[in-house]
């Protein structure tokens, strides 16, 4: 047996022999031999080559990955994302002198041969045999191009990579069979321009349009000399003649690529001369891959759109086939985000709130009646730095986004929807005490019954004292009228409601059936939020939140149009029910918790929201044309509102119109500047008439209350809600939701009501 060398390798003589073998081979493909002595020649064994004749007979080639273009409702570009960095283009864009350059360093003989160059193979099994080693290839560009066709379709499974790159025999005779079918079928021209789009050049760059942005910061058809020699040299190895990390080598490997082009006639001696001594002139690009590079602070939005593409079965039956799509790219995306709001939205962001405070901010807009996204970000750019997240605070948990943050009283409204829908007049007045229990017994859904006695609920200041009518109690946030009145209407009129405006938990779970969800106990999202007040402005029609306009595919040189998922409307409550809502909601703008929210003489409704010990707080408003939320708060759920730095502002207590507030309203006015101002359609709620004793309560209040008192409190957070929770006839003894770690400190509680610290532990059982 022949010795190997010294260092591992083959032996001149084993080298030899490989050539050979695949000389014969060769020879005996292009003779159309069917080669049934091929086991008898040593170059199979035991399965691992297939008979010929029994190979596929056409090239299965995959789309290319490419970059996928990701635009805003006009066309504007948003950001870019790939798997792998590549834009293709025709031949025709190209420059000569990189088309030239890639033929005489890699297969100089690449338009006179066929699929395999026989000649090349005796030169380099002789030159092999001579050096010891393997000194030079055999490989045509044809047969490179197949090898690159299957490492293409093997993607990132690393398996499969190496089973497109082992050198067997195996291998080589389907390469050697596909490269005779491209040869028939594609000619020249085309395979050159598939090769030069195919393969790797380094620094994540595919394909020479690709490699000429990152190293010289121009289209590959602009290339001169020096720089086409440059690239073309990188196909042997691009890891040890990367220009970026050594151009000591890089420069050697130009100048050997030069000098071979004026060997084969390309060009002549004194332009290589010419060329071999100027410097590399790099300008290099930095890769710019993925919603990081976003602009407007759309990066959340960008990532909104991925998640929506991997989970909706419109783009694929199973999560693999989505992401295959996905990951090919080649895909133009655009999308429903308007240019205007989002930068509207992301400047008031960025003027209220610091993005290394100890609270963040996020926000979103939404188009009454169409579901369409307009606008989404917040005060955490979007990255791996400090003071910057990947988590989406403005979507649900199974989109990117956490679990979600109670949303306080903004959350009385859908409650509010409920009553009226279910026949309550809008006059309805209720006693509305300062403090109360809870009445119980509370019918819940399924014919249960929330059940629990001596839990109690109080309003914020002392002062307010019912009765309130609807009118007032929702323009002041009155806790105790709202226990009232789902005390009156049962709970599951309320959660159905919310359900039929998507109003649902951020973390996927089924809302509570406990009358404390009227103060806005259940953990939503930013995005619901606003997409459930959009069911108001639209007039009680619901429509779910879309984020993508169109989608078209490059596949080959050819645009394909796929389909996309459409918003789904239907109606939620009656037309009337909604208008009274309006009127009731522009009332808190107006004269109510909310002014500092106003948009002067635009039509606009809304509600406050401040959850117990101020975690969160919230505004959540709209007009006839755009709905919006701002949350503001810890998402970790740790830092209380109370004396504390926002934006560079001190706030002794964080209320929903104080600091929420005023960020809608500038995101609002920024996005809605130049468009039209339609009116709502308001109903007559006629006032309650007070009796004279009303006169001397003391329920004056400032600007909307809030800079007197907490514009409204949901009585809730972790072992509180828990015990509320728990008094279901059937429930579990009440989880708890993942709120505050105590009570509010405005509430009495019964001693050993709460059964434990932490997350909700439960109430009585």
């Amino acid at each position: 047996m022949p010795k190997k060398r010294s260092g591992g390798g083959l032996s001149a003589t084993q080298q030899a022999a490989k050539f050979l073998g695949v000389s014969v081979l060769s020879g005996a493909v292009l003779a159309g031999i069917a080669l049934p002595a091929v086991g008898a020649l040593g170059l199979a064994a035991k399965g691992s080559v297939e008979s010929f004749d029994e190979l596929p007979a056409n090239l299965k080639t995959p789309p290319l990955s490419q970059r996928t273009t990701i635009l805003d409702a006009a066309g504007g570009k948003i950001a870019t994302v790939y798997s792998r960095d590549r834009t293709v283009v025709d031949l025709k864009d190209i420059s000569p002198h990189l088309q030239k350059a890639i033929v005489a360093i890699e297969d100089s003989r690449f338009y006179e041969h066929g699929a395999v160059d026989l000649k090349g193979v005796l030169r380099a099994m002789n030159r092999n045999a001579q050096s010891g080693g393997v000194s030079q290839g055999a490989s045509t560009l044809t047969q490179q191009y197949v090898k690159n066709v299957f490492v293409e379709e093997a993607g990132d499974d690393a398996t499969k990579v190496a089973q497109a790159t082992q050198q067997t025999i195996g291998r080589k005779i389907r390469e050697l069979k596909f490269a005779i079918q491209v040869e028939e079928e594609l000619g020249k021209k085309k395979i050159l321009e598939n090769y030069l789009n195919i393969t790797y050049f380094g620094q994540q760059a595919y394909g020479v349009e690709a490699a000429s942005q990152r190293y010289f910061s121009k289209p590959a058809k602009d290339l001169n000399l020096q720089e086409s020699a440059l690239i073309a040299g990188l196909v042997q190895s691009p890891s040890r003649y990367d220009p970026v990390n050594d151009e000591t080598e890089a420069l050697k490997r130009r100048n050997t690529v030069l000098a071979r082009m004026a060997q084969v006639g390309d060009i002549s001696e004194e332009q290589a001369t010419e060329a071999s001594s100027t410097p590399l002139g790099l300008k290099i690009s930095k890769p710019k891959n993925g919603c990081i590079t976003a602009v407007d602070g759309a990066g959340f939005f960008c990532d909104y759109v991925r998640q929506v593409f991997l989970t909706d079965p419109t783009f694929g039956k199973t999560p693999e086939a989505r992401a295959k799509v996905w990951n090919h790219g080649g895909l133009t995306i655009r999308t429903t985000l308007e240019a205007q709001a989002q930068k509207s939205l992301q400047a008031s962001v960025k003027s209220h709130v610091n993005k290394s405070d100890e609270v963040a901010t996020a926000a979103s807009v939404i188009e009454p009646g169409t579901g369409k996204i307009r606008a989404m970000g917040q005060s955490r750019p979007y990255g791996f730095g400090k003071n910057e997240t990947q988590i989406n605070l403005s979507v649900d948990q199974g989109m990117g986004g956490g679990a979600g943050y109670q949303p306080g009283s903004t959350f009385k409204p859908i409650v509010a929807a409920a009553a009226l829908e279910g026949g309550m007049p809008a006059t309805k007045t209720y006693a509305s005490p300062y403090q109360m229990d809870y009445p119980t017994p509370v019918s819940a859904c399924e014919g249960k019954t929330w059940n629990e006695s001596g839990v109690p609920v109080e309003n914020e200041n002392e002062t307010e004292v019912g009765p309130y009518d609807m009118k007032e109690a929702t323009a002041k946030s009155v806790n105790t009228y709202y226990i009232e009145m789902i005390s009156d209407i049962g709970i599951c009129p309320v959660t159905q409601m919310a359900k039929q405006m998507g109003v649902e938990r951020a973390d996927g779970n089924k809302m509570m059936q406990a009358p404390s969800i009227a103060l806005g106990t259940q953990e939503m999202s930013p995005l619901t939020m606003a997409n459930g007040y959009a069911t108001f402005a639209s007039r009680g029609m619901y429509c779910t939140p879309v984020a993508i306009e169109s989608i078209s595919r490059r596949v080959g040189e050819k645009s394909k149009s796929l389909p996309v998922p459409k918003s789904t409307c239907s109606r939620a409550m009656s037309e009337k029910t909604a208008d009274t809502i309006n009127t009731l909601l522009r009332g808190v703008v107006e004269d109510g918790t909310g002014t500092e929210a106003g948009l002067g003489g635009r039509p606009s409704a809304g509600k406050t929201g401040t959850t117990d010990f101020r975690y969160a707080a919230w505004f959540v408003g709209y007009t006839p044309n755009l709905a919006g939320a701002v949350w503001v708060g810890d998402p970790e759920h740790k830092r209380q509102m109370v004396d504390i730095s926002i934006g560079g502002t001190w706030h002794a207590k964080v209320f929903g119109g104080q600091v929420p507030g005023p960020i809608w309203r500038d995101m609002m006015s920024g996005a809605l500047n130049g468009k039209e101002a339609p009116e709502f359609n308001l109903i007559h709620i006629p006032d309650r008439k007070k009796p004279d004793e009303d006169k001397g309560r003391g329920r004056g209040r400032g600007r909307g209350g809030d800079e007197d008192r907490d514009d409204d409190r949901n009585n809730g957070g972790g072992g509180f809600i828990g015990g509320l929770g728990g008094g279901e006839n059937g429930g579990d003894g009440g989880t708890g939701t993942n709120g505050g770690a105590e009570p509010n400190p405005t509430i009495s509680i019964p001693e050993g009501f709460i059964q434990g610290p932490g997350n909700g532990p439960g109430g009585r059982r």
